[in-house]
């Protein structure tokens, strides 16, 4: 009997099986040593300590005495020197660097993902979602002034945009940043109109005029609702101050009771209307900056000579007026919410630019090594050291530690956030030594990639 399908031997059909099988499909991996930018993690360490700077303040004292050195912490003698060096060098320059990196992260992580074929998504999404829990239990248990939180909720809407070009990104980042600038004129703009028609009220009266209706409702509105929010009295300035210090040097209950009270407005409301802007402005310029290989230490001597020149030529003075205005306005809202959506927010990011081209031409100098490999330790480890930063904080100055709240003037601050800086310089690169990673760190990659990573460090090939 014969067949038109001709007889496959029995070896060949146990070699070669009748359908084939796709290979496994790469899965996103940890980044390697190997993988790791030098220059970034220092540039994430110069960030993570400058933000100390700033931040020390609002673990000291109350929030308030952040934006107005006229609230606490002392502004005569060294206290003022140390005001103006943070307002000048630190204040917002070294945030916009932190959430540029973080813009930059994904930028790297999607590179790497690429490179292995392999699918990004969940694995990126599951990352900022732990972010955000880490975020959230730090802010509510520990520290109110929680950063990490803000990131991951900007992180969420973030990830559509890592294919973009680089200058696709640089403009949609100033786009979204100056959404800021326009609610933040807008703001500005009311309260004058409030306060000029208020005014003309004031004026009627004092003639022997009747106001008009809608000038006697706003200059209620002015007087009794605005005013003693935006332009109070030393007393209730004191007051204000007073329930604040008693509680962050009270129980622990009662700091966390506060700690919910003042995230919930701010990781709801303030997101909408600040955060998504201003944060994620921010990442999306860091993007961009990545893809131009700025980060990397790529771009050309020139380039970031040219950074550095127009970063502090256009900026430090820019921001020397607003510490000027700001001092000889008192801190007045009238000069504060110009600086907050305007001066040192534009300033700010104009010299953090340069902050960056300095750290650059150092990394491609090769200059200063054993200064550049610790900031590249503190920086690999940057979670754990903001975490740590908390901890030690917290414990200094709140009630549940040594209670040293609104006691210590900015010079000694200046002190305490020098001896971190030094504990931290020396902590990281000797953890590093035994360790893969810092144990936040560990801890984050281990939830992200569902499985335990190795600690102790790899042998790389020779």
């Amino acid at each position: 009997m014969s067949s038109d399908v001709e007889a496959t031997p029995l070896h060949e059909s146990l070699i070669e099986p009748a359908v084939d099988i796709a290979p496994p499909k790469p899965k996103p991996l940890p980044v390697s040593a190997g993988e790791r930018v030098a220059s970034v993690d220092v540039l994430r360490g110069v960030a993570l300590l400058g933000i100390l700077a700033m931040n020390i303040i609002a673990f000291a004292w109350p929030m308030a005495a952040y934006g107005d050195p006229l609230r606490g912490a002392g502004f005569t003698g060294t206290d003022r020197v140390v005001w103006v060096f943070n307002h000048l060098i630190f204040d917002g320059k070294m945030m916009t660097i932190f959430s540029m990196l973080f813009g930059a992260g994904l930028v790297l992580m999607g590179d790497r993902a690429d490179a292995r074929g392999a699918s990004l998504a969940w694995t990126y999404y599951r990352r900022v979602l732990w972010l955000l829990l880490f975020g959230a239990l730090h802010g509510y248990f520990l520290w109110f002034g929680d950063i990490l939180f803000l990131y991951a909720q900007c992180g969420l809407v973030l990830y559509p945009f890592r294919r973009r070009s680089a200058p696709t990104l640089i403009i949609v980042g100033i786009l979204a940043m100056s959404v800021m600038v326009t609610i933040g004129a807008t703001v500005h703009g009311g309260l004058n109109f409030l306060e000029t028609t208020s005014t003309r009220a004031q004026t009627a009266r004092q003639a022997g005029e009747r106001p008009t209706k809608f000038q006697a409702w706003i200059d209620e509105v002015w007087t009794q609702t605005i005013v003693p929010k935006v332009d109070m009295s030393l007393e209730k300035k004191a007051e204000a101050s007073a329930k604040e210090i008693e509680t962050f040097r009270g129980s622990y209950a009662g700091i966390v009771r506060h700690n919910f009270k003042e995230l919930i407005r701010g990781q709801t409301f303030g997101f909408v209307f600040f955060t998504v802007w201003m944060i994620g402005g921010r990442m999306l310029f860091g993007m961009g900056l990545m893809k131009m290989g700025v980060f990397a230490a790529r771009r050309s001597r020139r380039f970031y000579i040219w950074m550095v020149a127009l970063g502090y030529g256009l900026g430090l003075p820019l921001l020397a007026y607003d510490t000027y205005s700001l001092i000889q306005n008192n801190f007045g809202y009238k000069v504060f919410l110009p600086s907050q959506y305007l001066i040192n927010y534009v300033g700010s990011l104009v010299v953090a630019l340069g902050h960056i081209g300095v750290v650059m031409l150092i990394c491609k100098s090769g200059a200063i090594p054993w200064l550049t490999q610790r900031l590249a330790a503190v920086g690999r480890m940057a979670l754990t050291n903001y975490l740590m930063q908390s901890v030690i904080c917290t414990t200094i100055f709140y009630g549940w530690g040594f209670g040293l709240f609104a006691t210590l003037n900015r010079t000694a601050l200046a002190g305490i956030v020098l001896a971190i800086w030094a504990f931290q310089l020396l902590m990281s690169p000797l953890w590093l030594r035994f360790f893969r990673f810092g144990p936040a760190e560990w801890l984050w990659r281990a939830l992200t990639y569902w499985r335990l990573q190795p600690m102790r460090p790899l042998m790389e090939p020779s």
